[in-house]
């Protein structure tokens, strides 16, 4: 693995750059790194309670019936069963992220809807009981026909998957977002084409399944240990379905191991894990075995995007019309967020003056999809950037060329109202070709061949009320630090990056900072890991608290050696006054300590995007975001015309995530996301039974995971920014990077074998086919 670099829009070298900065800009081991290593991390799984029970979930074998009875009676007489619950037993009450959209309940009450659905839990003292008694429990289905596609979907007459009068044609989410006037902009335009574009699903596919334990009090309070993204989202679905108040819930995070998104719901674990405990008194932990993990939760939602450009003759866009179609399974999840932000990120990183986006969202009987990295952007930026490759041969341009007329600029009149405070697009354009030799492999052929991709994405989307992060530091009187922070940490290293935004802001070593986060009983209020906000809200959150306590310091230090508090500063564990050090930290805070004021030091801070609120997305246009991520991929591909196997060689990416305060990190941010995109080009595609439903792909056998034998040489090429939103300049990093891989693995390849292939994954027998059809074509031309 080639190491990155770190370049900028100045040129400077990494260490000019940050210049003045003790732990900003370092590559410091990660603060949980060593417990992982040894297995010292412990995961929802490790933690054992006295008398806890373990329970199971019994799911549909059908795709779509009605519940016509469950009896219970025969497993609730086996020896160890201390609770068998159904639908029946539980409130009526719908849950889901977006509450408009909510459709969903803890358990299954009037019918099933996929193959996998939630039907009734097994609450026992061992997980061995458990199974035995779901095999026990009698449930008398009335199979419904059941619909596979989007097309079959929404086809008159097709079964309702979900009855009302909002769902029509089985379409639950319908959103248009115009900008501009496109049919001015298609008569001004020298060239229109249109193409469409198909993408697949995808699982998650994180190490650690889901689990949850939850622990029911006599006082009343219920504690829940679940491996979730947003414990405080978790805590209010929590609440609502059980029917007590949030501040009767307690949500704890432990290690998580992986989730890409595919955390970010609640789900059926933690319900009966909950209602099963508040009924027996006794803890309760539900841990979904991989097939639940993988068919059971959510997935990348399949796409189909039909996309129509108009373009000036030097290449510059005029307007586009872009008709996408989502697959969201038999729930809505994330329903509004995918259809929503594919329009806004149709919109960068290329200026386009005159869009719209008809977007539908469709109810299917297979497991429902939700967020998964880059949400919605990687369907439509390998659309719309393997347009932009076809309509620069259509145009005679290179590619590259295509891509630098229209790129966006800092401070630009954005037609959607986004304000860039930075962008370094069309620098990572230029130093992503030249890192993989644009000029001197692009079209020479032999099956070999290189591709580019661009896109932008969100530091955190401002789209709703619960956006917000908060952050609590105190300063003891040994000179150590503790923040509490509601960030969830699921893998990408936030908590070590938040010690070094403190440890940099209150002038202290890295070593002495302490991270406590999300537990929503004591750690202040966090919307946690979604949309890449975590870096920008949470930790500019932890900066404004660190600043609060060094201003306290300050303060009382300029008071005791004379001087103006604004002259002053703390660095390296030391007061610096004009050049000179004063005293260290542990001194000063006993002279705070002498001051009568309150040790710990106390420093508060919260942190909400610069952006309009509410920017609905449904509704307004509007600053969706404080700060946007930009970035080019640049692939190499070598194709063997025989097998029709696709090697990647190389894959560059040039990220602009404004600082990088810890590169080490951001490397392995986007080299993680880089294998993603691939997995999603080139190998991953969950396989079901079309005339039933059921799930092929159940396990890592049998879903086809790029491994470490799979992995590519990478360069990361750091594109410095300086945002000035962010915390010390930094932007997103760990979800843009995977938006732009496909259509830059899928436009080398192109550039390989002469012919595109316009659907996902790119299979060798895809590829095969391609060649024989370009062959016989040409077998008839000649």
């Amino acid at each position: 693995m080639q190491r990155g670099k770190v370049t900028g829009v100045t040129d400077k070298p990494s260490e000019e750059i940050m210049e003045g900065y003790s732990v900003i800009g370092k590559s410091v081991p990660r603060t949980d790194a060593w417990d992982k290593v040894i297995g010292r991390a412990v995961y929802t799984e490790d933690i054992k309670l006295p008398n806890m029970l373990y329970g199971k979930i019994l799911r549909s074998p059908h795709a779509h019936a009605r519940i016509v009875s469950i009896n219970t009676e025969k497993a609730e007489k086996l020896p160890g069963v201390k609770m068998v619950m159904t639908g029946k037993d539980i409130l009526p009450v719908k849950y889901g992220i977006v509450p408009f959209a909510q459709d969903e309940y803890g358990l299954a009450i009037d019918k099933v809807r996929y193959v996998g659905d939630d039907v009734a839990a097994v609450a026992a003292v061992d997980e061995a009981t458990a199974a035995e008694a779901l095999e026990l429990i009698e449930v008398v289905y009335e199979p419904l026909p059941a619909v596979f596609t989007v097309e079959d979907a929404m086809k008159d007459g097709a079964p309702e998957i979900h009855e009302g009068p909002k769902v029509k044609n089985n379409v639950s989410i319908q959103y248009r977002k115009e900008f501009g006037s496109i049919d001015k902009g298609f008569e001004e335009s020298f060239h229109i084409r249109e193409d469409v574009f198909k993408t697949h699903g995808q699982y998650h596919a994180p190490l650690e399944p889901h689990a949850a334990i939850a622990m029911y009090e006599p006082s009343g309070k219920l504690t829940l240990w679940s491996s979730t993204q947003i414990p405080f989202f978790l805590r209010h679905n929590l609440a609502s379905t059980l029917g007590i108040t949030e501040d009767r819930v307690r949500v704890i995070k432990p290690v998580v191991g992986g989730g890409f998104g595919v955390k970010i719901d609640m789900f059926s674990k933690d319900f009966c894990a909950a209602f099963m405990s508040m009924k027996t008194g006794r803890p309760v932990k539900m841990v979904y075995d991989r097939e639940e993990a993988l068919t059971c939760v959510r997935g990348r939602h399949p796409s189909i995007v039909k996309v129509r450009t108009g373009v000036a003759k030097d290449g510059r866009i005029i307007s586009q019309y872009i008709d996408l179609t989502v697959d969201g399974g038999a729930y809505n999840s994330t329903a509004p967020l995918i259809i929503t932000l594919s329009g806004y990120f149709a919109m960068i990183p290329y200026n386009i003056p005159n869009l719209v986006l008809d977007a539908k969202h469709v109810y299917t009987n297979k497991y429902a999809n939700g967020a998964m990295r880059g949400h919605g952007a990687p369907q439509m930026r390998f659309a719309v950037e393997s347009q932009m490759d076809i309509l620069a041969a259509d145009l005679g341009m290179d590619a590259l060329e295509i891509r630098r007329i229209n790129a966006l600029e800092a401070g630009c009149d954005h037609p959607a109202k986004m304000i860039l405070r930075s962008c370094g697009f069309k620098e990572s354009l230029d130093l992503a070709a030249n890192a993989i030799g644009w000029k001197e492999k692009r079209g020479k052929g032999n099956f070999r061949g290189v591709g580019l991709g661009g896109s932008g994405w969100a530091s955190g989307v401002n789209n709703m009320s619960h956006i917000g992060g908060g952050a609590v530091v105190k300063l003891e009187k040994t000179g150590g630090v503790t923040v509490l922070t509601g960030a969830a940490d699921i893998g990408q290293g936030a908590e070590s990056v938040i010690a070094q935004i403190v440890a940099e802001e209150l002038g202290v070593s890295f070593a002495k900072v302490r991270v406590i986060a999300a537990d929503t009983d004591v750690c202040p209020l966090d919307s946690g890991t979604f949309g890449s906000g975590v870096t920008v809200r949470s930790g500019k959150a932890a900066q404004l608290a660190a600043r609060d306590i060094k201003k306290q310091i300050l303060t009382v230090v300029a008071k005791n050696i004379g001087g103006d508090p604004e002259h002053l500063t703390i660095k390296d564990d030391y007061i610096w006054q004009n050049g000179q050090k004063k005293m260290d930290i542990n001194k000063a805070v006993k002279l705070v300590q002498y001051a009568d004021i309150q040790v710990p030091m106390i420093g508060r801070g919260y942190y909400q995007l610069p952006a309009k609120e509410p920017t609905t997305l449904l509704r307004d246009n509007g600053d969706i975001s404080g700060s946007y991520s930009f970035g080019t991929q640049a692939a190499e591909v070598e194709v063997d015309p025989k097998s029709g196997r696709v090697k990647i060689i190389k894959i560059v990416t040039a990220d602009d995530a404004g600082r990088a305060l810890n590169p080490d990190q951001v490397e392995g941010q986007v080299e993680g996301a880089v294998m993603t995109g691939l997995g999603h080009t080139l190998f991953e595609d969950p396989d079901f039974d079309m005339t039933n439903g059921q799930a092929r792909s159940t396990s890592f056998t049998d879903y086809k995971l790029p491994t470490a034998l799979d992995a590519p040489d990478q360069e990361v090429i750091h594109i410095e920014t300086d945002d000035p939103v962010g915390p010390f300049g930094a932007k997103e990093c760990g979800e843009g990077a995977t938006i732009y891989t496909a259509p830059a693995i899928v436009n080398a390849i192109t550039d390989a074998i002469g012919v595109r292939i316009n659907d996902l994954p790119i299979t060798p027998e895809k590829i095969l086919r391609a060649l024989e059809e370009k062959n016989n074509k040409g077998r008839k031309e000649a």
